[in-house]
């Protein structure tokens, strides 16, 4: 977890779709919360060493609260179930301070699309735009109705006329028509996405297609990237600090290759999605497989997230 700890009380947990609850935060002293911007999320100790990341999804304005919301996982490693399941009101949390790799930039038009409980973000995003003035639409793909959260916040905000609802069980005039959106958008608009990894892919690869530039496309993921580990082999890690070198086995990633050798990298999410544990690159190749690295960063190759990368060749050299 960030080394910035904040005590809170969840002072609500309620319902808000089907599989998804919302969980309240309040200081436990009464004082104000550290600010934060839209796109912020958070890490949340849910269970001792147990710490996942969730969105912000209020009014960044608000300095009283932190609202977040959680899906239940049929895939969850623990986290998602253990919120629904053993988080209570009343229960005290440890929590980071907010954090922000997905930030509105300025645009004369802002389009937002959620995907399922990706709205969360995209929700904070459509209250701060509201409040600015800025000129933006929301859309909103659920598999259902009863899938979708914070529907009745929305219908009674103030930019209720902004928001689009798709449904995947409803009838074809109201399913997302995403070549349609990108085309009335115009040239100096920004696209925000966030959801399951394959509605990102529907929408990244859908404005490629329809020529977006990739630095007005900005999404973030809730998970990391499935890959083919049947051809990992073997490395070698060496620390630039002391010249040791550390084996790591196919079936090993390099955070727990190195915590067996006594390097602890500090960690939260473990799937190449927060970029907690970003570490420099000094010599070798690496095998990119986190989805928080731009596509030039990537290329750079000086920098890698160990608790999912690896090396394309024998040898890594970390700033370590």
């Amino acid at each position: 977890m960030d080394s910035t700890q904040l005590t809170v009380r969840i002072v609500r947990k309620a319902t808000e779709a089907l599989d998804i609850v919302s969980l309240e935060l309040a200081p436990v002293d009464g004082q104000t919360l550290p600010s934060f911007s839209a796109g912020s999320h958070i890490d949340v100790e849910v269970q001792p060493g147990l710490i996942r990341q969730y969105s912000l999804c209020n009014d960044p304005t608000e300095a009283h609260r932190y609202l977040i919301g959680v899906l239940r996982d049929p895939a969850s490693r623990g986290g998602s179930v253990a919120v629904h399941d053993a988080l209570v009101e009343g229960q005290i949390l440890r929590i980071s301070a907010p954090r922000n790799h997905f930030a509105l930039v300025p645009a004369k038009r802002s389009v937002l699309l959620a995907g399922g409980i990706g709205v969360t973000p995209i929700l904070c995003m459509a209250e701060r735009l509201a409040r600015t003035g800025a000129d933006f639409e929301m859309h909103y793909c659920a598999r259902a109705a009863e899938r979708a959260a914070f529907v009745e916040r929305i219908r009674t905000s103030g930019f209720a006329d902004r928001v689009h609802f798709h449904y995947d069980d409803g009838d074809a005039a109201q399913k997302l028509d995403l070549p349609a959106v990108l085309d009335a958008a115009g040239a100096d608009a920004h696209l925000y996405v966030c959801g399951p990894g394959g509605f990102i892919d529907f929408v990244t690869k859908g404005a490629a297609a329809r020529q977006w530039a990739s630095d007005r496309v900005h999404f973030e993921y809730f998970a990391g990237q499935k890959v083919d580990t049947s051809a990992d082999g073997s490395f070698e890690v060496k620390l630039a600090s002391s010249g040791k070198c550390v084996s790591v086995a196919p079936t090993k990633s390099v955070v727990a290759a190195l915590r067996e050798a006594g390097v602890n990298i500090e960690v939260s999410c473990e799937q190449g999605v927060c970029g907690t544990c970003l570490t420099r690159v000094l010599e070798g190749e690496p095998d990119h497989r986190d989805n928080y690295l731009t596509d030039e960063e990537k290329a750079a190759n000086n920098q890698f997230l160990p608790c999912c990368s690896r090396a394309r060749g024998k040898l890594l050299v970390l700033d370590l």
